[in-house]
């Protein structure tokens, strides 16, 4: 039995695409498949459970009902917030049968202790991204948004969309990736040699000193219509697709 890791999809009805390549994938864990674990941006955005059953949602429809069919096959299935689609919610775990992980989920992977982050966390040298971050966590904030209308919301992150994109073009590559302080500072805190993490979209696997031990950082990849990363790991090993 294996468990699964994936992360960065950033599905969207615009890349129909990477939606079919995700559904064939599913399709293909079906057998010895133990768990499998979405650490964030499973969707280019998220507006509110509510959209769940609307036009807006109807090309990602088949991937909730795909990841039902794996849950009731007896794959466990959880969800860690991404900062693409931190509004996931109650709703959206009840119709996949996932459940929420907290932003940070410490788990014993086949006698290992591993953490399981999105990432973005790691990423302090953007203290720009770091702020909105903060703001966007923000329970109040959060109630006020979804208090707006559907089309409002989606205005509004169709906006915050292009506004990031901008703003990315405009930072070094070194600010948009994992501060190494950040990194160790994690791992000490939790006690664990094993990291995993989506965000950068810098898919690798990272030996990172620590004072009296050396902790292994598994960057997990993002996705495209052509392109797919995975991390699979299992009592025999484990193995990075990227």
């Amino acid at each position: 039995m294996s468990s699964w890791f994936i992360a960065d999809l950033h599905l969207d009805a615009s890349r129909p695409g990477t939606i079919q390549l995700l559904l064939e994938w599913l399709a293909q864990l079906e057998e010895h498949t133990e768990a499998l674990y979405i650490l964030g941006d499973l969707f280019e955005y998220w507006v509110g459970d509510d959209a769940l059953q609307t036009e807006y949602t109807v090309r990602l429809q088949p991937v909730v009902a795909r990841l039902r069919q794996l849950r009731e096959r007896g794959v466990q299935l959880y969800f860690q917030h991404g900062n693409r689609d931190f509004l996931v919610g109650e709703a959206f775990a009840a119709a996949t049968g996932c459940i929420l992980l907290p932003e940070r989920h410490l788990i014993d992977l086949y006698g290992t202790p591993t953490l399981l982050l999105h990432g973005d966390t790691l990423c302090t040298d953007d203290v720009d991204y770091q702020q909105v971050r903060q703001l966007f966590r923000n329970p109040q904030w959060q109630q006020q948004f979804l208090a707006l209308p559907l089309a409002e919301r989606i205005r509004q992150a169709e906006a915050m969309r292009a506004q990031s994109r901008l703003s990315m073009q405009g930072k070094s590559e070194t600010i948009l990736d994992v501060n190494q302080q950040a990194v160790v500072d994690t791992l000490r805190e939790a006690g664990v040699l094993r990291l995993i993490h989506g965000h950068t979209h810098r898919p690798a696997i990272h030996d990172v000193k620590l004072a009296d031990a050396t902790a292994q950082r598994f960057v997990l990849g993002d996705w495209h219509e052509d392109k797919l990363s995975f991390l699979r790991i299992d009592h025999e090993g484990l193995h990075l697709e990227y």
